[in-house]
């Protein structure tokens, strides 16, 4: 029987973390990325990250199989309540779960910072290719986002054009009169 689990990413993740996101990088457009950054650059990202918010891992039988994590909306203090989502699985291992139970433990993680809206930036094909697919955002859908809003043509990889969607996730409740609950504070470190 499969033993899957989410845990909190460590440093030493780094190495498996870069291969599952190499291969989006190398072979897709869900990544407007067009090289596979170093690995020390990816520890980097990876550190600065964790530094303020989380970033989790998915295992399934002892193997890492994937990652999500959660960043700064827009880097101003009227966002400190909202973030921004990622997430990647190994291209092997989609269709297990995997990615609703990711998502479903960096909401909780994210509702205990104080975070009250989820965004996800997502590549968006005019027309489905080999590179690109509603996919992504036929998976944030069904977790509960909605669209919020549509960049045409505002990414060139692979000698194509590609769109960019937002897509939102209300996971809180906004007070009235802009109250901090005391629980988030995007500069009292997270």
């Amino acid at each position: 029987m499969d033993q899957s689990r989410i845990r909190s990413a460590r440093p030493e993740d780094a190495e498996r973390l870069l291969e599952i996101y190499g291969y989006y990088v190398e072979h897709t457009a869900i990544t407007f990325e067009y090289d596979v950054p170093s690995l020390s650059c990816f520890r980097q990202r990876m550190a600065e990250t964790m530094e303020k918010y989380p970033y989790l891992i998915a295992e399934l039988d002892g193997k890492v199989l994937g990652y999500a994590y959660a960043g700064p909306f827009i880097r101003r203090a009227a966002y400190d309540w909202s973030c921004e989502t990622t997430i990647y699985l190994d291209h092997c291992a989609r269709k297990r779960g995997l990615g609703r139970k990711l998502y479903g433990a960096l909401e909780e993680r994210l509702k205990e910072m104080g975070i009250l809206n989820m965004y996800a930036c997502i590549a968006y094909p005019e027309r489905e290719d080999e590179y690109l697919t509603g996919n992504s955002a036929d998976f944030h859908a069904h977790l509960g986002f909605s669209r919020a809003g549509e960049f045409h043509r505002c990414g060139f990889k692979f000698g194509r054009w590609y769109n960019m969607i937002w897509m939102e996730k209300i996971i809180g409740v906004h007070e009235e009169g802009g109250k901090r609950d005391g629980k988030h504070s995007a500069r009292a470190g997270r």
